[in-house]
């Protein structure tokens, strides 16, 4: 298996998440974001990482998460209860919504929505959906010093002690 990577993209650290978090042995082939390579559009015609070789390419990080959930079941990211993993399916789709368009935003120098955006931000339903937010909520803090409501920073230190987040956010602070 091979993952199309880049350290400092919080769409390539859900899959990350999601590898470590199931054990799974993967090679990286590092993307330099400044200067994505010309054949990277044939692995996305979008341009776009993470891409996921596993005999066959799969772009997009929500589709290669749950490629990875149903490929590999065990140690399941996603709750058992159908209707919680809906619930929880339905977060990491309205991802955009619910923290992305807000956290890009904030990186352009808009602040006013990302605050509430965070005091009501849906973490702690299951790991699946908390492994599509947490990158860019450890961005936050680490890359822009950006003060987490109570709720999100203990919930942030609560996932910090699994080893798949510890080892993102080392990564993380690496290249902070």
């Amino acid at each position: 298996m091979i993952l199309y990577d880049a350290a400092r993209c919080p769409f390539c650290a859900r899959v990350r998440l999601v590898l470590h978090e199931k054990g799974l042995a993967y090679e990286t082939v590092e993307i330099d974001l400044k200067k994505r390579p010309p054949w990277l559009t044939d692995l996305n015609p979008a341009g776009r990482i993470p891409v996921l070789d596993d005999g066959f390419v799969l772009p997009e990080s929500a589709v290669i998460m749950e490629y990875l959930e149903e490929r590999y079941p065990e140690h399941a990211l996603l709750p058992a209860d159908l209707a919680a993993r809906a619930a929880a399916r339905l977060t990491v789709f309205r991802f955009d919504e619910l923290l992305g368009d807000d956290y890009y935003a904030f990186r352009a120098r808009d602040f006013h929505l990302l605050e509430h955006r965070l005091e009501n931000l849906p973490v702690g339903g299951s790991l699946f959906a908390d492994f599509a937010y947490v990158p860019w909520v450890m961005r936050l803090r680490e890359f822009h010093g950006f003060p987490l409501p109570e709720r999100v920073g203990d919930w942030l230190d609560e996932l910090s002690l699994r080893p798949s987040v510890a080892a993102e956010l080392d990564l993380v602070r690496a290249v902070a």
